[in-house]
C-alpha cells in the first residue's frame, strides 16, 4: 500500500512581499496621505505668512521656524479629531438689522462665546474638511510657536507679529462663528420644509371637508325637495298592483343605499372636523418652530456685526493679506497692488484714530456717530451706507466695519481656484465667494449672482462705493468693488479668485442698504457666460489657464484627487470625483490612475525614460493640470471599463482625443483630457 502523502506546506511569503489592503485600510492610508499634504499645504502658508510679516529673519532663523512646524505639524495629526460632515445649505435672502445699534459696546458678559466644544465625531473620508481642521489647528498654534522659536519675534508692547496672531485669531473666530450660522441654517430650512408639509397636510383636510360638505349640501337639498313617495318609496306598494311590488321594493333599497352614504358623509365630515383642529394645531406647532428658527439666525447675524465691529483696522488690514496664494505674471503683480492699496487705507484710519462704525449707525444722514459727516454724491445728495471723515484737510470715505471685514476677508482668497457650486473655503464660484466673504461681515446672502442682485440696494455705476456687489452684463457673474475701477471675484475665466476691472455696461448693489423697492431684474445674455466663463467656440481650444506655463502651475492652485499626490485643476478634480463615484456604483472599484498633472521636472523625467512615448517636456497635455492617465481596464480598449468610459466621460467634462483612440495617430485607450484640448 502506497505511503500516505504528506500535505505540502504553504509557500512561504516572498521577502518584502506586501500584503493585500482590505477597504478600511485602504480608505485609512488616503486619509493619513491627505492629512499629510494638508499639514505640508498648512506649513508652507505659514511660512509665507511670517515672512511677510517678518522680513527681517535671516535663513537660519527662517530654518528653525520650518522645523518647529514639522514638530507642530505631527503633533497635530497624532492628537487631533477632525470634525464630521456638515450638508451643504442654501442661503436664504440677505438679513438686516432693524433698528440702529447704539454706539456703545456691549459688555463681554452679554456676548456669546465664539468657541464651539470639540466635536468628537470621527470622520470616515478624506477631503478638504481634513486640511480646514489642521489649517484651523495651525491658526492658533503657529504664532505661539514662532515667539518660543524666533527670539524677538514679539515685544511686550506689540510688534507686526503680534497684529498677524490677532489676525489669525480674529479669521479663526469669524470661521468658527459662520459654521455656526450654517448650522442654524440647516435646522431653520428643516423647520420651514417642515412648516411647508403641515401647511399641505391642512390644505388636505379642508379638502376633503368641502368634499363631503358638498356631498351633504345636494343630499340635503335633494331630500328637501324630494316628495314623500320619493323619500320613501315603499309608500308606492299597492295590493292591487301586485307586479310592480319588485320595482318598489328595489327603488326603496336604492334609497335606504343612498340615505346610508348620506349619513356616512355627515360622519366623515365630523370626524375630518376634528382632524382639521388637529391639523391647525400642527401648523401653528411648525409655524413657531420655523420663526424661532429665524430668530436664531438673526440673532447669529447680530453676534456676528458685533464680532466684526471689534475688529481694529490694524488687525483687518493684517487679515487682508492671509493666506493668499500666489498667481502668475500680472495678475500676481495687479493683486498685491490692490492689497496694499487696501492695507493703506485702513492704516490711514489707523493713523488718523478712526474707527468704521457699524452699519446700523450709518442709516440715518442726519444722525451720524461723532466726527463724521454725510458723504456727498455728485449733486450734492448723501451718499447711503458710508461717511465721510476729513484727515487733514481732505475728506476720506469712511466704511462700515462689516464691509471692511468682508472685503478684508475677501481679499485673504485672493489665488484660491474656481470650482462651480463652491462656497469655499478652499474653492468658489463668483457667487459662493460674494456670499461667504460677506457672511464673515455678518450678512447672508444667497448663492447666485441673479439672488444677491436682489438683496441689496441699486447704486449707480458712478457711484460705486469699496464693498459694493458688481454684476457685469448678463446677470451671470458678481464680484466685490475694490475701487479704482477694480474688482475682486471667482472667475471662471481665469480659474481662480483675482482683481479684475469693472466690466462696461455692469449694475452694482450695496450690501447693508435696505432696497427701497424690489431691484428690476438684471437683463439676461452678454459676452460671457456664468461666472465670466467664456461661451464655448467649436473645435479644440487652448488649455493655458491662470496665466501659467505649461508644468509649473503651483501645487495650491491645484485640487488633490485623494490619490497619492495626483492633482488637477479644480474644477476637472471635481468631475473626476464625480465621475469615480459613477465607476464605483457600476464597476465595484475605485478608478485607477497613473498619471494626472505633471511638473516640468516630472516631464523631463518622463521623457527621460521613455522618449517614445512621453511628450517633449513643456508640451505634455498633463503639464496643464487637465489629462489623466487610467488604468484598471480602461488602458485596454474594448474593455467593459473602457467602454463605460466612452459612454459616461463627456458627462463629467471628459473626453478621449481622436489621436488617443484606437486606430488614432497615436492610440493610447488609457489617456483621457477634461475638454478638447489636443
Amino acid at each position: 500500500m502506497p505511503a500516505p502523502r504528506t500535505p505540502a506546506r504553504p509557500a512561504a511569503p516572498r521577502p518584502g512581499a506586501r500584503p493585500a489592503l482590505g477597504a478600511r485600510e485602504a480608505q485609512a492610508l488616503r486619509e493619513a496621505m491627505a492629512l499629510r499634504e494638508a499639514m505640508a499645504l498648512r506649513e508652507a502658508m505659514a511660512l509665507r505668512q511670517l515672512a511677510a510679516a517678518r522680513p527681517d529673519l535671516t535663513p537660519a532663523q527662517l530654518a528653525a521656524a520650518r522645523a518647529a512646524l514639522a514638530a507642530q505639524s505631527g503633533t497635530a495629526a497624532r492628537g487631533t479629531r477632525t470634525p464630521g460632515k456638515r450638508p451643504a445649505a442654501k442661503r436664504p435672502a440677505a438679513k438686516r438689522p432693524t433698528t440702529k445699534r447704539p454706539t456703545t459696546k456691549r459688555p463681554p458678559s452679554k456676548r456669546r462665546s465664539s468657541t464651539r466644544p470639540a466635536s468628537t465625531t470621527e470622520r470616515t473620508g478624506a477631503g478638504w474638511r481634513t486640511r480646514l481642521g489642521v489649517v484651523a489647528l495651525g491658526t492658533l498654534l503657529v504664532p505661539a510657536l514662532i515667539t518660543v522659536v524666533l527670539p524677538g519675534a514679539t515685544t511686550p508692547s506689540g510688534g507686526p507679529l503680534d497684529v498677524t496672531a490677532l489676525a489669525l485669531t480674529a479669521r479663526s473666530s469669524m470661521l468658527e462663528a459662520a459654521d455656526g450660522y450654517r448650522a442654524l441654517e440647516q435646522t431653520a430650512t428643516h423647520r420651514r420644509a417642515q412648516l411647508e408639509e403641515a401647511r399641505a397636510a391642512e390644505q388636505a383636510v379642508r379638502d376633503e371637508i368641502a368634499a363631503d360638505r358638498r356631498v351633504v349640501g345636494a343630499g340635503a337639498a335633494d331630500l328637501y325637495r324630494a316628495t314623500p313617495v320619493a323619500r320613501y318609496p315603499v309608500l308606492a306598494l299597492d295590493a292591487a298592483d301586485p307586479g310592480a311590488t319588485s320595482a318598489v321594493l328595489f327603488q326603496q333599497a336604492v334609497t335606504e343605499h343612498t340615505d346610508r352614504a348620506l349619513e356616512s358623509a355627515v360622519v366623515r365630515a365630523e370626524r375630518t372636523g376634528v382632524a382639521l383642529a388637529d391639523a391647525v394645531a400642527r401648523v401653528e406647532q411648525a409655524q413657531a418652530a420655523a420663526d424661532a428658527a429665524e430668530a436664531d439666525l438673526d440673532v447669529a447675524l447680530e453676534e456676528m456685526r458685533h464680532q466684526v465691529d471689534d475688529l481694529s483696522t490694524e488687525v483687518s488690514g493684517r487679515l487682508a493679506s492671509l493666506g493668499t496664494i500666489p498667481a502668475a505674471g500680472e495678475q500676481q503683480d495687479r493683486n498685491q497692488q490692490a492689497v496694499a492699496r487696501w492695507q493703506g487705507y485702513l492704516a490711514q484710519l489707523t493713523a488718523a484714530g478712526i474707527t468704521p462704525p457699524a452699519a446700523a449707525e450709518l442709516t440715518d444722514p442726519a444722525d451720524l456717530p461723532g466726527g463724521l459727516s454725510p458723504a456727498l454724491d455728485a449733486g450734492g445728495l448723501p451718499v447711503p451706507g458710508v461717511a465721510w471723515a476729513v484727515i487733514g484737510s481732505s475728506p476720506v470715505t469712511v466704511l462700515p466695519s462689516e464691509t471692511v471685514a468682508a472685503v478684508s476677508n475677501a481679499l485673504s482668497q485672493l489665488g484660491r481656484p474656481f470650482v462651480p457650486g463652491t462656497t469655499g473655503p478652499e474653492t468658489y464660484d463668483c457667487g459662493g465667494f460674494t456670499a461667504a466673504s460677506w457672511l464673515l461681515g455678518g450678512y447672508a446672502l444667497p448663492a447666485t449672482p441673479q439672488a444677491q442682485w436682489a438683496a441689496g440696494a441699486a447704486v449707480p455705476l458712478d457711484g460705486l462705493q469699496i464693498g459694493d456687489l458688481v454684476f457685469p452684463p448678463g446677470g451671470q457673474d458678481v464680484g466685490i468693488y475694490l475701487g479704482d475701477g477694480d474688482v475682486l471675484g471667482a472667475s471662471a475665466a481665469t480659474y481662480q479668485v483675482g482683481v479684475r476691472s469693472v466690466a462696461a455696461g455692469s449694475t452694482a448693489v450695496r450690501v447693508p442698504v435696505r432696497p427701497t423697492e424690489p431691484n428690476a431684474p438684471l437683463p439676461e445674455g452678454g459676452p460671457t457666460g456664468p461666472c465670466g466663463a467664456a461661451l464655448p467656440t467649436p473645435g479644440v481650444t487652448s488649455p493655458q489657464w491662470g496665466g501659467w506655463d505649461n508644468g509649473a502651475i503651483p501645487t495650491e492652485a491645484l485640487c488633490q484627487l485623494g490619490v497619492y499626490r495626483h492633482a488637477l485643476r479644480c474644477d476637472a478634480a471635481a468631475g473626476y470625483t464625480a465621475m469615480g463615484a459613477a465607476f464605483s456604483d457600476r464597476f465595484g472599484t475605485d478608478l485607477c490612475i497613473t498619471d494626472s498633472y505633471r511638473s516640468l521636472g516630472s516631464q523631463m523625467t518622463a521623457f527621460r525614460l521613455k522618449p517614445a512615448l512621453a511628450a517633449v517636456p513643456g508640451t505634455s497635455n498633463h503639464g496643464w493640470a487637465l489629462a489623466v492617465d487610467l488604468c484598471g481596464g480602461i488602458n485596454v480598449a474594448g474593455s467593459a471599463e473602457w467602454r463605460w468610459m466612452t459612454a459616461n466621460a463627456g458627462r463629467y467634462g471628459f473626453v478621449q482625443p481622436d489621436w488617443a483612440a484606437p486606430g488614432g495617430e497615436k492610440p493610447e485607450p488609457w489617456h483621457w483630457e477634461f475638454g478638447y484640448i489636443s
